[in-house]
Formats: structure tokens, C-alpha cells, sequence
């Protein structure tokens, strides 16, 4: 066993590395600049997270998902592996702390936002740390191509240029040719490598439906299809209203979305992960950084925007290998809205000015003021405030963001956090002069061992419980105890947020030149995209991994697609499973095609149809000009 497969076994458990996996940790171990294109569930953490084990030093991990950050901490600690997340929320005091002790060598991994990258504060700690590499996840949000651009990716190079010789993992799901050359020149790549997975997913049966009535459609295949599913839409009120229609049905369902409650998000994940909720009804905000392996199904109720989007949010399903389904409804009325969701997508420049004015406002930050500051902020209770659109307001800040200015943050419960910061002697001399806190001490310190070395959780409910007190003593009692500067409190924060980059501004310009060419990007997805949902005649797979740059060399054969030309070549060639029914109709009957459908099942109409143009096209039945269909004696 080599190294890295003595490591992906003690740590991970796992006796072999997934396909190019290895080949990947041994570029980064080897002090090479790597490129790794692993499609959804493919194992891409594994690949940054080995040679950091294997190497000296501290790895640091930059990505702009909270809950990824937060989810992938939680797992390297389940594993005794040391691991540390800087995002909003946390004290200057912790963030300090946390970055002296990435110095001291007590963390192998630090996972960090782009933007953090960009603090003078970050970047003074992290010169002084040893550094084995960087690794870049999402890397596609550094092209402007790709479909979720964030423009503190570029400054990364900047960042890199703080180290000599700084080695950079960059890691992406799914990227286009173009994106992937945009990630080596912007992050400023030296020699190289490559390695690209086929985005082809075996396993996967993609298939996309017509349908009238997309409840009923929807519960039919939680029905037909066993196991664990997701179900995507577009909205929250979708997502409340199919998970009520569903549970209604005897179907165990649960929504979710941005909007909720973070801790109630937290626990409708681990319901759903555990398996006490079969099937979530969610928007793309479900999903990141989340790996469960058995997902047997994923129906989107309407077209993502893009295939990145569909390709991400479908491969969550059948990440064990095993045979899962990719359902894909739509209904005409669909493509109507494109237009209209164009032109929301991309609000006009003076739409734009205004919603940076009135957040500035609503968070009562003056001219000049407010870079590097993190403010509560709910843009849907923003949008009730001012009485606007939450779509308008949505795409607008988007743009904003793109444009630099600011970045918001969905909520991630963070529990309330305490490190008590003076030594033994002097907490204990002021717990004999205050002996009202002096049980509140007691019960902490046999509570949480590590309060006097590390940033702890605490639960104030626990505390307050086992005191006999409410639990807004116990908070009240620890806000004072952190204003006197005993210990560095930090409540618990759910709250969504935003981080200002810079001072505001007293107005800014956006030109209809970058909306224009932002509308003009989002087309060309778009067309990709819908080109999917109308496409008869290719193999649903071979049109995905096309679109992402591969050349397949077969059909699927599982797809909506294949099934159908097999279907019709079976008819054409053995047509005498429907000759003799259609003979005898035909004879009997003076019929026209449209009157088939009151004779067959709708099931079966497609099948009669081929059979009877195979009839036509052979001279044994003829269609007339009024229309109907006249038996002629078969050739001799």
C-alpha cells in the first residue's frame, strides 16, 4: 500500500481510491498545479484532503458554500481530523484565535469564502503560516462563462502571490472546455495537469416528460420509483404546496427552502439524510455539500436555467452506482416565460442603483462607511419593508454582488460559542467576589472541559435547566460576563447576512452594456438548456456530455429517447404485432387517424400510429383525401 492509500483507509475507510482519484492526489502531493474535473458525487473532497494529510503543514481550503464549510468540519472531526471554518458571525476575538492556532499547527485544514482572501487581517495571519497547498473549490465561479460567477475568485492569483511557489488544487463538478482554460489562466496555473472524468453516468436514466398535470405526475413516480428522492422546483411556495399534495397522498414529504429558519433547515436535512423523510421538495438551495449515496430519483417540476444547473441537481441521484432516475416535466406554457424571466433575470441599470440605495438604508450605513462589516440581512423581510418584488430584489443584489460591491449569505445555525479569556486565578478570584455566578461558572466548566482552551458550543437552554433558572438569565449573565472581558461570548446567529466590500457609495453606475451582455450570456444557456427538453432524437446522455465537451462513443440506451427508437424499430421490424388488430379495425370500421385515439389506450396509440404508417408506406392501407383510412388487399 502506498501512503496515500494507507491514509484514504485509516481516515476514510475506504480500501481503494474511486477512478482518477489517486492519480489526482499524486499530482498535488507531487508539487504540481492540478485541474480535477469530477462530476457530481464523484469524490472530490477525497482529492485535496489526502495529500493534505500526507504533507506538512496546513491545507487551505477556499469555497463560497457555508453549509459545504460546515459540513465538511463536521465530517473531517468525526474522524479526529483537525479542521476550522472562518465565516459571518464569529467575534474578531475568534477569528484571531482560530488563525494563531492555524500558525501554532493545531489544524490541517481552514476553510475560508473567496472573500476572506481579500482581508488585509486574513492575509497578515496567513503569510505566517506553512501552507502545503491551495485548494480552490468551485472553480468555475471564476469565469465569467461559467453559470455561477463570483468575482472575488479573481483575486485569488492575488492571494497566491503573497507565497513563493504556492501549489493550487482547483476542483469543479462541472465546467465547459472554455471555463476550464478561464480557471487555468485566471488562476494563474503553471504546467499543469489536467484530469477530467467522463461526465457519462451510467447508471443514471434521464428522461423527460410532457405532462398536463404535474402533482399527479409527480406523486406517480414517488410511487412507482422505492428509495429516497428530491424533487426541484423553482419556487417556495412550490415547495410547500407539492410537499402538502404529496404528504396528503400517503407519501412521507417535507419542503425546503432559503427561507426557513436555519435550525429548522438543519433538522429537515437530517431528516431527510437519515431517512425519516423519504422525499424533499426543494429549491436549489437543498443539495450543496450534501452526500447521500442511495438518492433513487430526482424530478425537477420545471427547466433549471442551465445544463450545469440541471447536470449538478440531477446527479445528486444514485451516487452508490446503482440504477436511479432523472425525470425532467414540463409543460408548453413553460417556454413562454423565458422572455419575461430574461428581462427579471437582468433588472434594468436604474432597478439596480435603487435596491444598492435602499439597502444601504434599510441597514442604516452612511456615505463612506460600512466596508468589511457583516449585517443581518433577509432579503424576502427586505423586500416586505419596501414593498418590492423579492424576485426583483433577488437579481438585483445578484448583480450587485457580481459587480463587487457586497456578498450576501443564506442562514447556517451556528449554536452560541464561549472561550473564557482571562487565566484560572482570575476567574476564580472573581467567582468568590460574585458569588452569583459563581454556580453559572461551576455548571460550565463541568459542562464544556474546553472553554479555557478553544472556542466552545455551548447551549444556554442546558445550562439554564440545570440551574433551575429561564434562559434569559443565562444569557443575560454571560453578556455581562463578556462585557466585563472575562470571556468572549458569542450568541447564536441563524440570521442571514451580508458583507460589504466597500464604503457605500453616494450612487453608482451600472452600464446596459453589462446588463445586455449578462442577458446575452444567460441566452445562450438557455437555448443549451431547452434544446434538452425538446430534443426526440438524441440520447438524453450523449447531449449532456457533448454540451461539456465529450465525445461518446454509444447511446445510452436507458434514456426517454433510446427507449422510444427501440420501441420503433421493434414495431417496424415485427409489425404483425399490430398488422392483424389494425386489419380487422380497419375492416370493419371507416375510421380517420384521429379516431384511433377512442379505440386504443393513450398508452398504446404511439405503437398503433408507427404500425399504421408502416401499413401506408407497404400500399396495404391508404389514406384518403377526406382523411379516413381505406383497407386495401394486401400484396401478393
Amino acid at each position: 500500500m502506498s501512503k496515500a492509500e494507507d491514509i484514504l483507509s485509516q481516515y476514510f475507510g475506504y480500501s481503494e481510491f474511486r477512478p482518477l482519484q489517486k492519480e489526482i492526489v499524486e499530482s498535488i502531493a507531487g508539487g504540481h498545479d492540478t485541474i480535477a474535473l469530477l462530476p457530481t458525487g464523484g469524490g472530490k473532497s477525497i482529492c485535496f484532503q489526502v495529500p493534505a494529510l500526507m504533507m506538512e503543514g496546513i491545507c487551505i481550503v477556499v469555497t463560497p458554500l457555508i453549509a459545504l464549510m460546515k459540513d465538511q468540519v463536521e465530517n473531517l472531526a468525526s474522524r479526529d481530523i483537525r479542521a476550522i471554518a472562518l465565516y459571518g458571525g464569529m467575534s474578531r476575538k475568534e477569528i484571531e484565535f482560530e488563525l494563531e492556532n492555524c500558525i501554532n499547527g493545531k489544524y490541517k485544514f481552514l476553510y475560508v469564502s473567496p472573500e476572506r482572501l481579500q482581508s488585509k487581517n486574513f492575509v497578515d495571519y496567513a503569510v505566517n503560516m506553512k501552507v502545503s497547498f491551495l485548494a480552490i473549490d468551485e472553480a468555475h465561479c471564476i469565469s465569467q462563462w461559467g453559470y455561477d460567477f463570483r468575482p472575488p475568485y479573481l483575486k485569488i492569483a492575488e492571494f497566491k502571490d503573497r507565497f513563493k511557489g504556492l501549489k493550487t488544487i482547483a476542483l469543479t463538478a462541472s465546467a465547459t472546455p472554455d471555463v476550464i482554460k478561464d480557471i487555468a489562466v485566471k488562476l494563474e496555473l503553471r504546467n499543469h495537469n489536467t484530469f477530467s472524468k467522463s461526465f457519462e453516468r451510467s447508471n443514471l436514466t434521464y428522461v423527460v416528460e410532457e405532462t398536463e398535470n404535474k402533482l399527479e405526475r409527480i406523486a406517480t413516480i414517488c410511487n412507482k420509483v422505492k428509495g429516497t428522492g428530491l424533487v426541484y422546483v423553482k419556487s417556495r411556495k412550490k415547495a410547500v404546496e407539492i410537499a402538502k399534495y404529496l404528504h396528503d397522498s400517503k407519501i412521507s414529504a417535507d419542503y425546503y427552502h432559503a427561507g426557513l429558519d436555519a435550525k429548522l433547515r438543519t433538522q429537515k436535512q437530517d431528516d431527510w439524510k437519515n431517512n425519516r423523510t423519504r422525499v424533499m421538495v426543494c429549491t436549489n438551495a437543498f443539495g450543496m455539500g450534501i452526500d447521500k449515496p442511495e438518492v433513487r430519483f430526482v424530478i425537477h417540476e420545471q427547466k433549471p436555467d442551465t445544463m450545469e444547473a440541471y447536470y449538478q441537481e440531477a446527479g445528486r441521484a444514485g451516487r452508490d452506482g446503482k440504477r436511479s432516475y432523472c425525470v425532467l416535466l414540463y409543460h408548453p406554457g413553460d417556454f413562454a416565460e423565458d422572455l419575461r424571466q430574461i428581462e427579471s433575470k437582468y433588472p434594468a441599470p436604474k432597478e439596480i442603483s435603487r435596491i444598492y440605495e435602499l439597502v444601504h438604508n434599510y441597514l442604516n450605513i452612511a456615505v463612506g462607511s460600512g466596508k468589511g462589516r457583516n449585517y443581518n440581512f433577509d432579503l424576502h423581510e427586505f423586500s416586505t419593508y419596501f414593498n418590492l418584488s423579492p424576485s426583483l430584489v433577488y437579481n438585483a443584489v445578484k448583480i450587485l454582488e457580481n459587480e463587487n460591491y457586497f456578498q450576501t449569505t443564506d442562514a447556517v445555525y451556528l449554536p452560541s460559542r464561549m472561550k473564557i479569556i482571562v487565566d484560572y486565578n482570575t476567574l476564580y478570584e472573581w467567582q468568590l467576589k460574585h458569588e452569583s455566578v459563581d454556580a453559572l461558572f461551576k455548571v460550565i466548566l463541568r459542562s464544556y472541559g474546553g472553554v479555557f482552551d478553544f472556542y466552545t458550543n455551548i447551549f444556554e437552554f442546558e445550562i439554564a435547566r440545570r440551574l433551575k433558572q429561564p434562559d434569559r438569565w443565562v444569557k443575560e449573565q454571560l453578556g455581562k460576563l463578556h462585557d466585563v472581558g472575562l470571556i468572549d461570548y458569542i450568541p447564536q446567529n441563524n440570521k442571514p447576512q451580508v458583507m460589504m466590500y466597500e464604503d457605500r457609495f453616494s450612487s453608482i453606475y451600472v452600464s446596459n452594456e453589462k446588463i445586455e451582455f449578462l442577458r446575452e450570456r444567460y441566452k445562450v444557456k438557455l437555448d443549451f438548456m431547452n434544446g434538452y427538453v425538446k430534443n426526440k432524437s438524441k440520447c438524453r446522455s450523449n447531449y449532456l456530455v457533448e454540451y461539456f465537451g465529450e465525445h461518446p462513443l454509444s447511446e445510452c440506451g436507458v434514456c426517454d429517447v433510446c427507449l422510444e427508437k427501440k420501441r420503433k424499430q421493434s414495431i417496424v421490424n415485427d409489425p404483425d404485432a399490430h398488422y392483424h388488430t389494425l386489419k380487422e379495425l380497419l375492416e370493419s370500421k371507416t375510421l380517420k387517424l384521429n379516431d384511433l385515439k377512442d379505440v386504443f389506450k393513450a398508452s398504446e396509440i404511439n405503437d398503433y400510429l408507427i404500425a399504421l404508417r408502416w401499413m401506408i408506406d407497404n400500399g396495404d392501407v391508404q389514406e384518403q383525401e377526406d382523411g379516413y383510412l381505406k383497407w386495401k388487399k394486401a400484396k401478393s
